[in-house]
Protein backbone atom coordinates (compact mmCIF):
# COMPACT_ATOMS: atom_id res chain seq x y z
CA UNK A 1 0.00 0.00 0.00
CA UNK A 2 1.04 3.15 -1.27
CA UNK A 3 1.49 5.97 1.50
CA UNK A 4 0.32 9.29 -0.09
CA UNK A 5 3.13 12.10 1.20
CA UNK A 6 3.96 14.63 -0.57
CA UNK A 7 7.21 16.46 -2.16
CA UNK A 8 7.27 18.89 1.05
CA UNK A 9 7.20 15.81 3.97
CA UNK A 10 9.82 14.10 1.62
CA UNK A 11 11.86 16.63 1.29
CA UNK A 12 11.82 17.18 5.46
CA UNK A 13 13.00 13.30 5.45
CA UNK A 14 15.45 13.75 3.33
CA UNK A 15 16.86 15.54 6.65
CA UNK A 16 16.41 13.18 9.08
CA UNK A 17 19.31 10.61 10.21
CA UNK A 18 19.30 7.10 10.43
CA UNK A 19 18.57 5.99 13.91
CA UNK A 20 17.26 9.40 14.99
CA UNK A 21 14.24 9.13 17.33
CA UNK A 22 12.49 12.20 15.78
CA UNK A 23 9.35 14.32 17.17
CA UNK A 24 6.70 15.55 14.33
CA UNK A 25 5.13 18.60 16.30
CA UNK A 26 2.03 19.12 14.25
CA UNK A 27 1.62 15.61 12.62
CA UNK A 28 -1.72 16.19 10.92
CA UNK A 29 -2.23 12.99 9.11
CA UNK A 30 1.00 11.30 10.58
CA UNK A 31 2.65 10.39 7.15
CA UNK A 32 5.94 11.93 7.73
CA UNK A 33 6.32 9.56 10.75
CA UNK A 34 5.32 6.24 9.13
CA UNK A 35 7.52 7.04 6.09
CA UNK A 36 10.31 7.58 8.45
CA UNK A 37 9.44 4.39 10.18
CA UNK A 38 8.46 1.99 7.15
CA UNK A 39 11.98 3.04 5.33
CA UNK A 40 14.09 1.94 8.54
CA UNK A 41 14.96 5.97 8.75
CA UNK A 42 14.00 6.73 12.12
CA UNK A 43 13.88 4.34 15.45
CA UNK A 44 11.25 5.93 16.74
CA UNK A 45 8.76 8.71 16.29
CA UNK A 46 6.85 10.99 18.74
CA UNK A 47 3.41 12.62 16.58
CA UNK A 48 1.96 15.76 18.14
CA UNK A 49 -1.03 17.70 17.52
CA UNK A 50 -2.49 20.25 19.15
CA UNK A 51 -6.15 19.21 17.99
CA UNK A 52 -7.55 15.69 18.44
CA UNK A 53 -8.94 15.17 15.21
CA UNK A 54 -5.84 15.13 13.37
CA UNK A 55 -3.63 13.38 16.41
CA UNK A 56 -6.67 10.44 15.79
CA UNK A 57 -6.04 10.38 12.14
CA UNK A 58 -2.30 10.04 12.57
CA UNK A 59 -3.42 7.15 15.15
CA UNK A 60 -5.82 5.23 12.35
CA UNK A 61 -2.78 5.32 9.55
CA UNK A 62 -0.12 4.49 12.09
CA UNK A 63 -2.13 0.80 12.87
CA UNK A 64 -2.74 1.39 9.04
CA UNK A 65 0.46 1.09 7.96
CA UNK A 66 1.90 -0.72 10.45
CA UNK A 67 3.99 1.09 12.53
CA UNK A 68 1.92 2.03 15.36
CA UNK A 69 4.03 0.08 17.84
CA UNK A 70 7.11 2.61 17.51
CA UNK A 71 4.90 5.68 17.45
CA UNK A 72 3.75 7.61 20.77
CA UNK A 73 0.93 9.94 19.92
CA UNK A 74 0.76 13.65 22.00
CA UNK A 75 -2.18 16.09 21.84
CA UNK A 76 -0.01 18.90 22.72
CA UNK A 77 0.25 22.66 21.78
CA UNK A 78 3.87 22.78 20.40
CA UNK A 79 6.10 20.93 22.46
CA UNK A 80 4.84 21.63 26.06
CA UNK A 81 3.47 18.37 27.01
CA UNK A 82 5.73 15.86 24.91
CA UNK A 83 8.41 13.50 25.89
CA UNK A 84 11.94 15.16 25.53
CA UNK A 85 13.91 12.20 25.20
CA UNK A 86 14.04 12.65 20.72
CA UNK A 87 17.30 13.85 18.43
CA UNK A 88 15.46 15.19 15.98
CA UNK A 89 12.19 17.68 16.16
CA UNK A 90 10.87 18.36 12.84
CA UNK A 91 7.85 21.37 12.22
CA UNK A 92 6.34 21.42 8.73
CA UNK A 93 3.47 23.38 6.72
CA UNK A 94 3.71 26.30 9.74
CA UNK A 95 3.82 29.58 9.22
CA UNK A 96 6.67 31.44 10.84
CA UNK A 97 4.71 33.17 13.73
CA UNK A 98 3.79 29.42 14.93
CA UNK A 99 7.16 28.40 14.47
CA UNK A 100 8.67 31.06 16.68
CA UNK A 101 5.90 30.72 19.11
CA UNK A 102 6.51 26.70 19.59
CA UNK A 103 10.53 27.71 19.67
CA UNK A 104 9.79 30.27 22.34
CA UNK A 105 7.88 28.04 24.45
CA UNK A 106 10.47 25.47 24.26
CA UNK A 107 13.95 27.49 26.24
CA UNK A 108 14.89 23.58 26.59
CA UNK A 109 15.55 23.12 23.02
CA UNK A 110 18.31 25.81 23.15
CA UNK A 111 20.90 23.29 24.07
CA UNK A 112 23.51 20.81 21.80
CA UNK A 113 21.99 17.70 20.89
CA UNK A 114 18.69 18.98 19.13
CA UNK A 115 18.32 19.18 15.87
CA UNK A 116 15.84 20.94 14.34
CA UNK A 117 13.36 20.73 10.94
CA UNK A 118 11.54 23.40 9.80
CA UNK A 119 9.72 23.66 6.57
CA UNK A 120 8.02 26.93 6.58
CA UNK A 121 5.29 27.66 4.42
CA UNK A 122 5.05 31.89 4.69
CA UNK A 123 7.61 34.57 5.89
CA UNK A 124 9.98 32.45 6.40
CA UNK A 125 12.58 35.56 6.99
CA UNK A 126 11.15 36.01 9.73
CA UNK A 127 12.13 32.46 11.13
CA UNK A 128 15.47 33.01 9.95
CA UNK A 129 15.52 36.29 11.74
CA UNK A 130 14.32 34.71 15.29
CA UNK A 131 16.65 31.58 14.90
CA UNK A 132 19.67 33.93 14.39
CA UNK A 133 18.88 36.28 16.88
CA UNK A 134 18.72 33.34 19.45
CA UNK A 135 21.82 31.18 19.13
CA UNK A 136 20.77 29.06 16.20
CA UNK A 137 22.66 28.20 13.09
CA UNK A 138 21.29 26.97 9.96
CA UNK A 139 23.36 24.24 8.88
CA UNK A 140 21.96 23.05 5.38
CA UNK A 141 18.69 24.83 3.62
CA UNK A 142 17.20 23.68 0.13
CA UNK A 143 14.61 24.75 -1.69
CA UNK A 144 11.97 22.56 -3.11
CA UNK A 145 8.49 22.89 -5.03
CA UNK A 146 5.60 20.94 -3.98
CA UNK A 147 2.78 21.49 -6.86
CA UNK A 148 2.98 25.19 -7.91
CA UNK A 149 4.84 26.55 -5.18
CA UNK A 150 8.62 27.05 -3.56
CA UNK A 151 9.49 26.44 -0.23
CA UNK A 152 12.71 25.48 1.42
CA UNK A 153 13.70 22.97 4.31
CA UNK A 154 16.11 24.27 6.63
CA UNK A 155 18.11 22.09 9.51
CA UNK A 156 19.40 24.47 12.39
CA UNK A 157 20.96 23.79 15.31
CA UNK A 158 21.86 25.24 18.74
CA UNK A 159 25.58 27.38 18.45
CA UNK A 160 25.37 30.34 20.44
CA UNK A 161 28.12 31.90 19.14
CA UNK A 162 27.70 31.32 15.38
CA UNK A 163 26.88 33.98 12.87
CA UNK A 164 24.12 36.80 13.12
CA UNK A 165 22.54 37.07 9.85
CA UNK A 166 22.34 40.48 8.57
CA UNK A 167 18.82 41.69 7.06
CA UNK A 168 19.28 40.46 3.45
CA UNK A 169 20.50 36.72 5.10
CA UNK A 170 16.61 37.01 6.45
CA UNK A 171 15.78 36.45 3.24
CA UNK A 172 19.10 34.15 1.54
CA UNK A 173 20.92 32.89 3.98
CA UNK A 174 24.81 32.02 3.53
CA UNK A 175 24.42 28.43 3.63
CA UNK A 176 22.73 28.53 0.74
CA UNK A 177 25.07 29.92 -1.19
CA UNK A 178 27.36 27.61 -0.38
CA UNK A 179 25.72 24.51 -2.24
CA UNK A 180 22.88 26.44 -4.33
CA UNK A 181 20.65 23.29 -6.10
CA UNK A 182 18.58 23.47 -9.41
CA UNK A 183 16.11 25.53 -7.76
CA UNK A 184 18.16 28.01 -6.08
CA UNK A 185 17.50 30.27 -9.04
CA UNK A 186 14.11 30.65 -9.27
CA UNK A 187 13.54 30.95 -5.57
CA UNK A 188 15.98 33.91 -5.49
CA UNK A 189 14.23 34.99 -8.51
CA UNK A 190 10.71 35.06 -6.35
CA UNK A 191 12.20 36.12 -3.07
CA UNK A 192 14.14 39.02 -5.02
CA UNK A 193 11.36 40.38 -6.74
CA UNK A 194 8.78 39.54 -3.84
CA UNK A 195 10.52 41.80 -1.69
CA UNK A 196 11.21 44.94 -4.11
CA UNK A 197 8.02 44.48 -4.90
CA UNK A 198 6.52 45.48 -1.33
CA UNK A 199 9.40 48.09 -0.73
CA UNK A 200 9.09 49.62 -4.09
CA UNK A 201 5.16 49.98 -3.10
CA UNK A 202 5.71 50.80 0.89
CA UNK A 203 8.32 53.72 0.14
CA UNK A 204 9.76 55.95 2.81
CA UNK A 205 7.27 53.87 5.08
CA UNK A 206 9.09 50.25 4.31
CA UNK A 207 10.80 49.75 7.30
CA UNK A 208 14.82 50.12 7.54
CA UNK A 209 15.75 46.73 7.90
CA UNK A 210 13.61 46.21 4.73
CA UNK A 211 14.86 48.47 2.34
CA UNK A 212 18.51 47.45 4.06
CA UNK A 213 17.01 44.06 2.55
CA UNK A 214 16.17 45.12 -0.59
CA UNK A 215 19.22 46.94 -0.94
CA UNK A 216 21.62 43.67 -0.19
CA UNK A 217 19.88 40.80 -2.81
CA UNK A 218 20.69 43.93 -5.10
CA UNK A 219 23.76 43.48 -4.37
CA UNK A 220 23.49 40.32 -4.26
CA UNK A 221 21.61 39.65 -7.54
CA UNK A 222 25.35 41.24 -9.85
CA UNK A 223 27.78 38.95 -7.26
CA UNK A 224 25.83 35.68 -8.79
CA UNK A 225 26.54 34.46 -12.22
CA UNK A 226 23.49 32.92 -13.90
CA UNK A 227 20.65 34.07 -11.57
CA UNK A 228 18.07 36.49 -13.58
CA UNK A 229 17.74 40.08 -12.59
CA UNK A 230 13.72 39.72 -10.69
Amino acid sequence: MNLPISDRLLACAGFVNPGDRVADVGCDHGYLGIHLLMRGIARSVIASDLRKGPLQSAKDNAALYGVADRMTFCLSDGVRDIPRDFDTMVCAGMGAETMISILEAAPWLQKEGYRLILQCQIKTHLLRRYLSEHGFRIQEERVLRDGKFLYTVMEAQWEPKGQVLTPGQWYIPPVMLEAPDEKFPEYFQWVRGSLHKIVTSRGETAPDWMQDADRELSVLAEQLKGVPEA
